[in-house]
Order: structure tokens, then sequence, then C-alpha cells
């Protein structure tokens, strides 16, 4: 059998089954541009009875059979356990709240999966994101997806130049609906298969009882913004701002009959810190983060205006970015946020093209414990001049949402 021309990443899911069948189609009509499979098992199975590798496994093996495609098989759960799992454990251990998924697509996805594609002779991978890729003048560029709410491209953000000249994205111009219709189509045994939400590893089991097993329990208080203790916690780590469900909290005297929800974690304390109603304890505008990824290679500009998420899904926010010599931003919102997490990731657009990202490290939100560390950040005469000029706001460029 010869080597493939484009490998494509098979989750066992009705995306990347009818991305397998865009790219076979196109092999049938130039056969130059061969196909092959590849399932990656990503997490040993824990024995739970939890973990849906083998249900996918076999899903893979399905679709791939149906559409007459080869498929291979690799065990990358060693690889994941190290580059994805531990820093994740280590972040909700420092009361951070990661996101592995950006962490999958860079450690796992696109490097060891574009290895493994590479080692069976392919030139490029491919895989069920949506999102899009061009290049532009010799640089290529990542897009989002054409179906706004599917896209992808937040997940992405720490792709490069190697990567994304290496990848190939069948669903990135197509609408959700359509690839479910693309599969029933061809008779595809996942075209109804529900997707997967949530953490991979996790599947449909608890959350926190999951984190419980690498996490020991730390109960401790959890208190009102005045100090007022109202109730106990399993362990600080277990929750992240704004969250509501979990904290167990009945009606409390002297307190409205209104849902609480976690507006600060003091971790050296041991303490949850939750508040009732719209909160200005969770409102930030200014944020600082860790050394950013540009998909290009380098930033735009030292300092520049564009818009940002820093959640999935969240509308556009226009902000102006500000680059410092450690090669972390400072970026300042053009209203204020609400629950702006630590450790999730802030991504930075120019209209479909994303630029690139980096972690959150803190922001000015009254109890965020990293505030004190943009106070160079708020005296910052760049910075400031910015923010007070009347003859040239921050914001009165045009900013693409």
């Amino acid at each position: 059998m010869s080597a493939p021309r484009i490998v494509v990443g098979m989750s066992g899911g009705v995306d990347s089954s009818v991305a397998a069948l865009l790219l076979r189609d196109r092999a049938l009509a130039d056969p130059t541009q061969s196909v092959a499979g590849l399932f990656m098992r990503n997490w040993a199975d824990d024995g739970s009875g939890d973990c849906r590798a083998e249900d996918d496994r076999r899903d893979a093996v399905a679709v791939s059979g149906r559409l007459g495609l080869p498929i291979h098989f690799r065990d990358f759960s060693n690889e994941y356990w190290a580059g994805v799992f531990e820093l994740f454990l280590a972040e909700y251990a420092a009361g951070r709240t990661p996101n592995p998924d950006v962490l999958c697509n860079r450690e796992i996805k696109f490097k060891h999966f574009l290895d493994a594609a590479h080692a069976l002779g392919a030139e490029r991978i491919a895989t069920g994101h949506y999102a899009r890729v061009r290049c532009v003048n010799g640089e290529w560029q990542l897009l989002r997806a054409a179906d706004r709410g599917k896209d992808q491209s937040y997940f992405l953000h720490q792709l490069g130049q190697t990567q994304l000249a290496a990848t190939l994205f069948p669903l990135g111009d197509l609408q959700k609906t359509e690839v479910r219709r693309l599969a029933a189509e061809a008779g595809l045994p996942t075209a109804a298969k529900k997707d997967s939400t949530g953490i991979c590893f996790i599947g449909e089991r608890d959350f926190r009882e999951f984190l419980a097993q690498y996490l020991p329990a730390k109960p401790g208080d959890i208190v009102a913004p005045d100090g007022h203790r109202i109730g106990t916690h399993p362990g600080v780590f277990y929750f992240t701002l704004g969250q509501r469900e979990g904290l167990q909290i009945g009606g409390v005297r002297g307190y409205p009959a209104a849902p609480w929800f976690v507006v600060g974690k003091d971790v050296p304390g041991n303490r949850l810190i939750v508040d009732q109603g719209d909160s200005h304890l969770l409102l930030s505008q200014r944020l600082r983060t860790e050394t950013a990824h540009w998909i290009g290679g380098a930033p735009p500009a030292q300092r520049f205006v564009c818009t940002a998420q820093t959640r999935y899904r969240q509308t556009d926010e226009a902000c102006e970015v500000v680059v410092r010599e450690d090669g972390g931003l400072d970026v300042r919102f053009e209203r204020p946020q609400r629950a702006v997490t630590p450790g999730q990731s802030l991504v930075l657009y120019r209209d479909e093209v994303c630029l690139g990202g980096a972690v959150i490290a803190a922001t000015d939100a009254a109890l965020d414990p990293g505030r004190a560390i943009l106070a160079d950040f708020a005296a910052d005469p760049v910075v400031d001049a910015i923010a007070d000029s009347t003859t040239a706001p921050m914001f009165s460029r045009t900013v693409a949402r």
C-alpha cells in the first residue's frame, strides 16, 4: 500500500467523519491526493467505565470502512499525560482554570499527530475542526470558520506557520447543518451521533468527582464579600469565577433569596468568596498575560487595536494591546468584562483573522490575587496616554466585530 498524501484525524465523531468523506471524494477525482485515517488514543482507560475511547474507536473504524479508507492507530496517552494533563492539574491546584483543549491541539493534534502522519509518508494532515487556513504573501493565516456558532479558531490559536502549512480544515466553509446532511446522505454511522462536550478525559462523569482523584478535597469556608461565613466548600480549586452550580448554599439569614455565584478565590486562605446579583466584583477592564504566541511569528505592532475573546464563543470585544518587553501582553478593553479568568486564553482577532493569543495571568478585578502586578501597567505612561487622550481616544479607530 502506497503512502497517503493526507492523513485525517478520525475521532469517531460526525465532524471528522465528514472531513474524511470530503477528502475521500477529492481523492476519487484526483488519485494523487490519497487519504488515510488515523485514530488517536489520548487517554488511558482508568477503569471507571466512563471513558468512551473504545466506542469512538469502533465508530472511526466503521466510518473508514464505509468510505473505503485505510485507518491507522496511535497511542498518545503518555504524551497527553505529560504535555496536557499534568499542567491541567498544576493550574487547578494553583487556583487557576486552564483550557486543556488549547493544550491538546498544540501538544497532541498538531505535534505528535503531525509527526505520526509524516512518519507514514504523508505531506499534510486534516481534522474536523471548524476553522479555515489561507496563505497571503507567503504567510499562513488562521481564519474563523464560516459557521461562527461552531468556529474553533479560539482553540487553535497556538498553531504556527509550520502546522498551518501542513493542515487542512475541510469543514471550514460549511455550516454544521450541512455537515449533518452530508453524513446522513453518505450513510455514515456517525451521522446522528451527539457532539462531544466538556473535557475529553472526563467524559460524562461529575467534574468534581473526577478531579478529587488527583487533587484531594481540602474543605474551607465560603464567605460573602463582607467576610460573613455562609457555608463550606470541598476545595477552592473545584470552582471557577462566575460559577453558580455546586455551591450548595440555601437561604442565608440577612441576605436576599437570590442565587450565589463565585466572585473570588483566596487560595492561601482556602476561602471561596461568593456574591449575589450583578456583582461589580467580577468586572475587570485590564488584564496581563503570560508570553503571547503569534500565528504569523510576531505581533502586528508593539501597540495596536483589535478585538479579543477571553472565553470560547464570547462576542468579540474591542481592546488595546501593548506588547511588553518580556513578550507578555497588557490589554485594556473598551468596556468592562465579566468573569475574566486567569488560566484561560485571551485570543486576538482582526476581522476574520486570528492573530494569536496568550494565557491570562491577572486582571484588575477587585478580588483578583494578581491585581498587584497590574500596578505598573496602570502607571505606564504609554498606556495612560492612550486611555486619557482626548484628541485620539483609544477606540476612535474602526474595529471590526
